[in-house]
């Protein structure tokens, strides 16, 4: 029996890193009966990527944005276009995360180990390391208290990164899509909780199986080096703290205990260094 995966993807003026990704994925080494169909969201790129992957990997499907999707919007059109032919599972896959060749086998090794032990579908995070060669974690599952670090055995997690995460088709019936509540972060903190609260779980796979940097320094709305209006500005900023999807995202999962994390967001960014003070963070 064949299993079909169909790979989500999203991009926006990162030509030479979407290309990487895809080139990436093309290299996997071949798994029998698994077959692959990639949804690449194009957001309106002016650096010609959509392009260059239609004439470099004629077998992608291409979607159009409107150039304001940003991850989330991009990530729904892509998964709303695949969802309209059967697949079995869905792959979320960043344009900036590389995968290891044999990528796809450990991610379903890992979804067939968990599965017997919940006896039910779940949810399968990939580890991405920091660099080549590194054993430091950057991106996968975690827990409120901090990451999962891969360590040769299949291990739960609460909270998922989006850049590599296998979704079978059953708890994508049972809890859709990526929520339209966010713009571009916290949409897969939010899916991962959603499916937890479906009664399934998420696991992290048993090794790393891609590579992707973490965003680099302190994030702009929190930073003591930057002006209070530059703050302020990424406080409300879709690729920032984004403050009101935030406060909605804690309200959802974490009801009336929101307000404790809105005032720690308010005071971070209008005093950083008194917040490190206080918290140490």
């Amino acid at each position: 029996m064949t299993i079909r995966i169909a790979v989500l993807m999203t991009c926006h003026n990162r030509k030479n890193k979407t290309l990487s990704c895809l080139h990436a994925l093309h290299q996997q080494v071949s798994i029998p009966d698994v077959t692959l169909k990639v949804y690449l969201v194009d957001d309106r790129c002016t650096d010609g990527t959509g392009e260059e992957v239609k004439s470099a990997y004629p077998k992608v499907i291409v979607l159009k944005g409107n150039g304001n999707l940003f991850w989330c919007g991009g990530m729904r059109l892509a998964w709303e276009e695949a969802s309209k032919l059967d697949y079995d599972f869905f792959l979320w896959l960043n344009d900036d995360t590389i995968l290891d060749n044999d990528s796809f086998n450990e991610i379903l090794e890992t979804y067939q180990e968990a599965l017997k032990i919940e006896g039910k579908p779940v949810l399968v995070v990939g580890s991405c390391r920091l660099d080549v060669g590194s054993t430091d974690f950057s991106y996968g599952g975690r827990h409120s208290t901090g990451p999962v670090v891969p360590n040769g055995k299949i291990q739960s997690c609460s909270l998922i990164n989006g850049n590599a995460v296998l979704i079978p088709e059953a708890i994508f019936h049972a809890v859709g899509n990526l929520s339209a509540d966010y713009t571009h972060s916290m949409g897969d903190y939010d899916y991962g909780l959603r499916v937890i609260r479906n009664g399934n779980n998420c696991y992290t796979t048993r090794k790393y199986i891609a590579t992707c940097p973490r965003n680099p320094g302190i994030p702009a709305w929190c930073n003591p080096k930057l002006s209070f209006v530059k703050r302020w500005k990424q406080f409300h900023s879709p690729k920032g703290l984004n403050i009101k999807e935030y406060i909605k995202f804690r309200k959802r999962f974490w009801g009336g205990q929101w307000i404790i994390f809105a005032l720690k967001a308010y005071l971070k960014m209008l005093s950083p260094s008194i917040y490190q003070k206080i918290t140490g963070q």
